[in-house]
């Protein structure tokens, strides 16, 4: 999906290409990949001339959440409490990351109206 954010469209030549030198991939498996993926919505082609061109149906930032909340529920229940203290207590985040989640918890408390200590 990166590639084709960031590069559509893309043909199935240009993909397997890419997908051979980065991963090994074959046509075959890149084929697989892209049907799977416009079964769920997210990619999609139309016909150029002697190719398909793909491109990305879904943004980024869409396939993110979604993924980040397919995550969650599998593996902590949907609780990101949890899953922030898992990794606090495995020592996971580095002092810049977690400057990184203050700076987003102030943000979201600012955003969302109230003061103090309402996190």
């Amino acid at each position: 999906m990166s590639l084709l954010w960031e590069k559509a469209p893309q043909t199935m030549m240009q993909l397997t290409s890419h997908f051979k030198n980065t991963t090994g991939w074959t046509k075959h498996t890149v084929m697989s990949f892209l049907k799977r993926m416009e079964e769920k919505g997210a990619v999609y082609y139309e016909e150029g001339g002697r190719a398909k061109l793909y491109y990305p149906k879904i943004e980024r930032k869409e396939a993110v959440l979604q993924e980040t909340e397919d995550f969650l529920d599998k593996v902590f229940d949907g609780r990101m409490g949890l899953m922030l203290n898992t990794m606090v207590e495995q020592q996971a985040l580095s002092k810049e990351e977690l400057a990184e989640l203050y700076e987003i918890l102030r943000k979201a408390e600012e955003r969302s109206g109230e003061g103090g200590d309402s996190l």
